[in-house]
């Protein structure tokens, strides 16, 4: 089973890029299981990774992976731990199997073992049949797989992923989340996704660190974090022409609003007074607006607030809470 105590744990982590900080006095833990490092890209969470690997020294605080001290037992962590890359890290003139049998190498293996363990690794993701294929012939999503397979030769305790899924078809895609599902539930090894994409993360993980320009904005289990702590609608909504106002068919790029016409001023002003009475407001991509309600509001807050605006409410129904919600909130995203 993955261990109970933290696998992982950051204490005052600051990592410097010249004068540029890519991680702010950074103090988190990630426990057990599957685990979420949410964040968009820049926000820092490949730089915490390679810093947990031992890779980039940070400038002060204190990092402990598996009960071991970064600073002191880096090698010893490697041993233990498997990393996906971002980045390709194939060695071309290299087939599949020579490939990841010379990780299990690095790794510590014998040879004969991870001879076995390359073919072993291979077919569990996907590549049993072109393992004898050199890897720079690979499509981009096999190349993915490869890395996964070479992360996972030695037979890790923490497997770290960055981005698994880049660069991969929708089926692709879905296999290799099906994978990080797998290694965590059914092979009890801990797992720390390392994504941009939230659909990844709520789909592999049940507990996430959402970094946000080199901060924790914020951390917990998933459940929790999208727990009762208000409500969540869909929303569209039109603001009908008034004396001097053309009609403008079609949707607002900036809200995801259905408009029939609006001066931005009017627009606004409805916006702005449903944030001062504490709802939250983002567009998705699906052309609606998600109005987060706190405590114990509901439609009615909306539809009142939307009376006083003249504001026709065209379309709410209740959706339920997902981590983009959580997401949003965290980093303040409009």
């Amino acid at each position: 089973m993955p261990e109970l105590d933290p696998v992982v744990s950051l204490e005052n982590v600051t990592v410097m890029y010249g004068s540029q900080a890519a991680l702010r006095d950074v103090s988190t833990v990630f426990p057990g299981g599957a685990v979420g490092l949410l964040g968009p890209n820049g926000a820092g969470k490949s730089s915490m990774i390679k810093s947990l690997l031992g890779l980039i020294v940070p400038s002060r605080g204190r990092m402990r992976v598996l009960g071991l001290d970064v600073a002191h037992a880096a090698l010893q962590i490697r041993a233990r731990v498997g990393y996906m890359p971002e980045t390709d890290s194939h060695i071309p003139g290299m087939n599949a199997v020579s490939f990841v049998s010379y990780c299990g190498e690095l790794a510590g293996l014998p040879r004969v073992d991870a001879l076995q363990r390359a073919h072993e690794v291979l077919f569990y993701v996907g590549l049993g049949e072109a393992r004898y294929r050199n890897v720079e012939t690979y499509s981009s999503g096999m190349k993915q797989r490869i890395k996964l397979a070479q992360a996972l030769v030695h037979d890790p305790d923490l497997v770290f992923l960055d981005e698994p899924t880049n660069g991969m078809d929708p089926k692709g895609r879905d296999e290799m989340l099906d994978l990080v599902r797998d290694l965590a539930l059914a092979k009890n090894v801990n797992v720390i996704v390392s994504s941009h994409l939230l659909p990844d993360i709520e789909y592999t993980c049940n507990h996430v660190v959402v970094m946000d320009k080199g901060q924790i904005a914020t951390a917990g289990p998933i459940a929790g974090l999208k727990g009762p702590q208000g409500r969540v609608f869909e929303l569209r909504f039109k603001i009908p022409a008034a004396a001097g106002m053309s009609p403008i068919a079609g949707m607002s790029a900036a809200a995801g609003t259905s408009v029939g016409a609006r001066t931005p001023v009017t627009f606004d002003s409805f916006l702005e007074r449903m944030r001062l009475a504490g709802l939250e407001c983002h567009a998705t991509e699906d052309d609606v607006m998600r109005v987060f309600v706190p405590g114990e509001g509901g439609a009615r807050d909306i539809f009142a607030i939307a009376a006083a605006e003249r504001v026709q409410i065209r379309h709410l129904r209740p959706s339920v809470p997902t981590l983009e919600d959580v997401f949003a909130r965290a980093v303040g995203e409009d």
